[in-house]
């Protein structure tokens, strides 16, 4: 906004100083001849400052850039810093969780072992008790049949 209006000012600047030019040659009382001297020196006066504040103008951008340069790259290795440390942090994270995740799967599957197990051992039950009943049941049945009844 600043350099806006010292834009402008300067614009005011140069039509003031052409206006008073224009006035100082209608109002003059000198010759032609010196009056176009006049003129020229101030056309060469005004080149010559246009020049200087051009060059100035330059310089202060230069050292803008330069500045704004030095800047950024501050912030990028900051940045850089930041991030790195994320990525640190994230990895300790990532890692933490996937120990936690063994844990989890390491006791899930020692439930499941046991539980197998208790299965297995349900199921010899089971049969131990089952072969006895049909053992028993086969007994039962050849001491009532009689031997000389036919076995259907």
């Amino acid at each position: 906004m600043s350099e806006d209006s010292k834009s402008t000012g300067f614009a005011w600047f140069l039509a003031g100083l052409g206006l008073g030019a224009l006035v100082g040659v209608l109002y003059a009382p000198k010759s032609g001849r010196e009056t176009r001297e006049d003129i020229a020196n101030s056309a060469r006066e005004g080149s010559e400052y246009l020049r200087a504040k051009t060059r100035a103008a330059a310089e202060q951008v230069g050292t803008l850039v330069e500045k704004s340069k030095d800047q950024v790259s501050t912030l990028v290795e900051k940045g850089k810093e930041q991030v790195g440390t994320l990525v640190e942090k994230s990895k300790e994270q990532v890692s933490d969780y996937v120990d936690r995740g063994r844990d989890v799967v390491d006791r899930g599957r020692a439930q499941w072992e046991e539980f197998v197990e208790r299965g297995k051992n349900l199921v010899s039950d089971q049969t131990s008790r089952v072969s006895a009943a049909v053992d028993a049941g086969r007994q039962a049945y050849k001491s009532t049949v009689t031997p000389g009844e036919s076995e259907t």
